[in-house]
C-alpha cells in the first residue's frame, strides 16, 4: 500500500513463535514495540548509530549497512509471520534504509560537490546537518513510497521489507546530498562563519 503514516497492526499469529535474539533485533531492541512511529524511532536508532564517531567512514558505514541488511531479510521474515505482512514491530527495515540514505547521501556529495569539504568525521556540526537533513529525507520517501519502493512493499516477505526502505534511503540519499548542500553551504556556513 502507497502512501501510509502508520502501518496496520495486525493480529498476531500464536502459533509462530519467534526466538529472543530474533524479537531483539527485528524489533530495533524492543522500539519496533512502541505503539505510534515505531518506524520514526528506529530511524532515530539508525541516526544515533551515525553519529557514532567514525560510522560515517565509508567502509565503516558500508559493513554496518550489510550487517543490518542481511540480518534484516531474516528476522523481518521471521517476525512477518507472527506479526502479518510488514509489521510495525519489525524496525530493522528502516534502520536499514536510514543507514543507506546516509550511504548514498556521502557517495552523491562527494560525487558532485567535491569542491566542498564534507568530512563527517572530522566536521561535526556538518555531519549533524546532514543527519537531521537526511532523517526527515528518509521519513519522507518512507511514507510516499515511490517506485520502486512500492513495488517492493507490496511483496509478502522479509526481502520485500528490507528493500522498500533501500529503495526509499536511495531517493532520500540523493536529497539530503543536495539540500545539505543547499542548506549548510549556501546559508549556514555564510551566517555562522
Amino acid at each position: 500500500m502507497a502512501f501510509r503514516l502508520i502501518k496496520e497492526k495486525h493480529p498476531v499469529n500464536e502459533e509462530v513463535k519467534v526466538p529472543f535474539p530474533i524479537t531483539v533485533l527485528g524489533s530495533g531492541f524492543f522500539i519496533g514495540f512502541i505503539p505510534i512511529a515505531s518506524g520514526t524511532f528506529g530511524s532515530l536508532l539508525a541516526l544515533g548509530i551515525y553519529l557514532l564517531p567514525h560510522v560515517s567512514e565509508f567502509y565503516y558505514l558500508t559493513l554496518i549497512l550489510l550487517f543490518v541488511f542481511i540480518i534484516g531479510v531474516y528476522c523481518s521474515d521471521r517476525m512477518r509471520q507472527r506479526y502479518g505482512e510488514d509489521p510495525s514491530q519489525v524496525i530493522i527495515d528502516e534502520v536499514a534504509g536510514q543507514l543507506f540514505t546516509f550511504l548514498i547521501g556521502s557517495v552523491v556529495f562527494e560525487l558532485f560537490f567535491p569542491f566542498k569539504s564534507f568530512d563527517p568525521d572530522t566536521a561535526f556540526d556538518t555531519k549533524l546537518v546532514f543527519g537531521i537533513i537526511g532523517f526527515f529525507a528518509f521519513r519522507f520517501f518512507d511514507i510516499v513510497k515511490l517506485e520502486p519502493a512500492k513495488y517492493f512493499d507490496n511483496k509478502d516477505s522479509g526481502w520485500g521489507i528490507m528493500m522498500d526502505d533501500i529503495a526509499a534511503g536511495l531517493y532520500a540519499g540523493i536529497a539530503s546530498a543536495v539540500l545539505t548542500h543547499l542548506a549548510w553551504y549556501q546559508f549556514l556556513r555564510k551566517f555562522l562563519g
